[in-house]
């Protein structure tokens, strides 16, 4: 069991993540270092021992972000793709083994609310395709929830404007290229890969969005066929479109020993691509929680797992999906309920 940290400016210290029942693992990165730079190993060393003097490890690397010229496919991805595999290989000499990272154009994960009250008074992180259709980009990010100082105006237009050049099919060529590049580096290095899924699994603001499906993770999958070629299973990226069948797909990957690494949290469908993020429990949402993590038992999965986005609750505050005590739930919950499965097992 694992918890997401993000260093020492982190609110939730790592003295507060070791004590949660049974986290012994950190998610965590390098946040400051410019995205296509190589990561330094011996800040990557330090960062490994600052977390190792609180009792716990470097579970997963989370994430080395992918430069927009690897997805647009600009003359400048060799030299990138190349570094970023460096960094990966420095990561296998220190023995860091898994790395999540994404394929999504410009925007990562994305909401519309970042503190929708709910009827018991807690509140959550909320998307609503909607509402993110009334967001002006034409100023830069700053409207975007979340998203207040990423791009200013003029980048963001250019990369919108680039992007118009790259559908779908093109994206895919150039996820296939930087994975040929990189998993083979990774193979070799003792390092996973796990891509996350697109969050959320469909297209926003006209850009293409890939990895949303049981169809699209299998054929990322098999772009590089192996075995440090694998899948973040976020069972609330995925779970957001209710055409997915999560333990389904759990056991498709999971057989094929492809799910590196889980990301378990709960959502609520709302309406038509319209969505809150809700308690863990299964009861709580439309994530049959307890069906997917039958599923990883079943196929023995035996990698690090981590209670995804929680509520703000009693009166915390914080970063956004990423306070202490709903999270520390997830956990004792997620473990509870791994436990019940391996006894009826």
């Amino acid at each position: 069991m694992t918890f997401r940290w993000f260093g020492a400016d982190d609110a939730v210290s790592l003295e507060y993540v070791r004590q949660i029942p049974g986290v012994t693992g950190v998610v965590t990165a390098l946040y400051d270092v410019p995205v296509g730079d190589v990561w330094d190993k011996s800040r990557l060393s330090a960062l490994g021992e600052r977390v190792a003097a609180a009792g716990l490890e470097i579970a997963v690397i989370e994430s080395i972000p992918i430069h927009e010229d690897i997805k647009l496919g600009r003359a400048t991805r060799d030299k990138l793709a190349d570094q970023y595999a460096q960094s990966v290989q420095h990561m296998g000499e220190l023995g860091m083994p898994v790395l999540c990272y994404n394929f999504m154009p410009i925007f990562d994960w994305t909401r519309t609310d970042l503190a929708m009250v709910q009827p018991d008074g807690s509140t959550a992180l909320a998307y609503d395709d909607e509402a993110l259709s009334r967001i002006d980009l034409s100023h830069g990010t700053g409207d975007l929830p979340g998203w207040a100082t990423a791009y200013d105006a003029s980048t963001l237009q250019a990369l919108l404007s680039a992007y118009k050049e790259v559908d779908a099919e093109r994206l895919w060529e150039n996820l296939a290229y930087f994975l040929e590049r990189v998993a083979p580096v990774a193979e070799s290095a003792g390092v996973k890969m796990a891509i996350h899924p697109d969050d959320p699994p469909w297209s926003i603001f006209g850009l293409p969005r890939i990895i949303t499906d049981a169809r699209s993770l299998d054929r990322m999958t098999r772009l590089v066929d192996v075995p440090a070629n694998g899948v973040t299973f976020c069972t609330g990226s995925l779970g957001a479109d209710p055409a997915n069948d999560l333990p389904a797909m759990a056991a498709e990957l999971g057989v094929r020993g492809r799910i590196h690494f889980a990301h378990c949290r709960n959502v609520k469908l709302t309406g038509l691509r319209k969505f809150n993020e809700a308690p863990h429990p299964t009861r709580f949402g439309d994530v049959d929680m307890a069906g997917v993590l039958a599923a990883l038992h079943r196929t023995g999965f035996s990698g690090p797992m981590r209670p995804d986005h929680g509520r703000m609750i009693w009166g915390e505050t914080g970063r956004p999906g990423y306070g202490l005590y709903d999270r520390a739930l997830g956990a004792t919950y997620l473990q509870g309920l791994w436990e019940g499965i391996e006894r009826s097992a």
